[in-house]
């Protein structure tokens, strides 16, 4: 009996020899049938701010079912996080962008690790041994201490006490108001339904500022020197303030008297547009006999095939132009003597364009065909008659 309580201390003594200081409790012990364990399982790291009363041992969950255990808990690199590492069983799969989180089975119930798919990206690729999941795709709930410690500072270190003050206040400040404010409400509801109604318009608004504002930043240094600018062309203007108020008084007199030529002369104008009406008219029925009559005249009286009848670079021909402006009698040719023998007989210019002009009546001395304007003193007296009937006998 002896031996064997002496065998019994011994195996003892040597388990804790050999076990030290790593020894971590019951709890590190691994437990025979847990979920997650067996042949193929992997391991994942989570990553938490904050894991609460979570211990090792506790569950895995994907869809409120056990597929794995937490192994172990430490404190993160930072100091601040937790990292808690999990083993699943090989048959689960779960994308690799997964997020985890931390939850209880009851109010008072106790926690364990639950891994879903995301739900505000798709999912990709697959979680596999040795993955991590950052502190941006893990969250935890309210845990129920933390809630009841907030509605204990609520009811003991907050303003509940002070409702019923706030309430009387309230009743004591509307009390006798009661149709101004119901006014105020409708308005305001009014007010607010009209701004509902222009959103897009405010929307726009806000944008087209928001645009101006952007040009207005990207031209900054033009603007700087416009204002800079600004006031020595203001001062130039008031240092001439009395020559623009000449001319602008001068232009304002310019004006009135147009306004006065112009309705002194308007039957003189129709006039004249009338009296070129026939003539327009006769230029415009020539039509092509004008300009073929012109380039006839710049040819006479050689044709403008003369240079193929001429062998040679010249031709022998004399002319005596016998002009007599002072004496009497006819003359008898411009050509005299023999040499006018020699020379071939011209045909005859053509037919003369009849006048493309009606004769106009010449008016009487001293009258013109043209109404005088009043109030002109250089066309007081109308146009000369002497001019008037050398421009209408060029014209015939």
């Amino acid at each position: 009996m002896n031996v064997r309580r002496t065998t019994t201390w011994l195996a003892l003594a040597g388990c804790v020899v050999l076990s030290g200081c790593q020894f971590k409790g019951a709890a590190a012990i691994p437990l025979p049938g847990g979920a997650g364990g067996g042949a193929g399982a992997y391991k994942v790291t989570i990553e938490f701010p904050d894991v609460l009363d979570l211990v090792p041992q506790s569950a895995v969950k994907v869809n409120d079912v056990a597929v794995g255990s937490v192994t172990s808990i430490e404190v993160g690199p930072t100091g601040y996080t937790a990292r808690v590492r999990v083993r699943v069983r090989r048959d689960v799969v779960l994308p690799a962008n997964a997020h985890a989180s931390l939850r209880q089975t009851s109010l008072l119930g106790e926690k364990f690790v639950s891994l879903d798919p995301p739900t505000t990206e798709p999912a990709t690729g697959r979680l596999r041994d040795g993955a991590t999941i950052g502190l941006d795709r893990t969250t935890r709930n309210a845990d129920i201490e933390e809630v009841l410690a907030a509605l204990s500072l609520v009811l003991n270190g907050g303003s509940l006490e002070q409702l019923q003050t706030i309430n009387r206040e309230l009743v004591l400040a509307l009390k006798g108001r009661e149709s101004k404010v119901r006014d105020l409400l409708v308005q305001l509801n009014t007010f607010v339904g009209g701004l509902d109604k222009q959103k897009a318009d405010i929307v726009r608004a806000l944008d087209g500022l928001d645009s101006l504002t952007a040009r207005l930043a990207a031209q900054r240094e033009t603007l700087a020197v416009g204002l800079r600018d600004i006031p020595a062309g203001i001062a130039v203007l008031a240092d001439q303030r009395a020559q623009i108020t000449q001319v602008l008084t001068g232009l304002n007199r310019l004006g009135t008297v147009a306004v006065r030529v112009i309705k002194a002369s308007q039957q003189n104008t129709t006039a004249d547009l009338r009296a070129l009406e026939p003539i327009l008219t006769q230029l415009n029925r020539a039509g092509k006999d004008l300009p073929d009559s012109l380039e006839l005249l710049t040819t006479y009286p050689f044709p403008k095939t003369v240079d193929e009848g001429i062998k040679g670079d010249y031709a022998n021909l004399f002319a005596t132009a016998d002009i007599n402006l002072l004496g009497a009698g006819t003359n008898t040719g411009i050509i005299p003597g023999p040499v006018a023998s020699a020379i071939p007989t011209l045909p005859p210019l053509p037919v003369p364009i009849p006048s493309l002009v009606p004769k106009l009546p010449v008016p009487a001395p001293g009258r013109s065909l043209l109404p005088s304007v009043p109030g002109l003193g250089g066309l007081a007296g109308g146009m000369s008659p002497g001019l008037l009937s050398l421009l209408l006998g060029g014209l015939s």
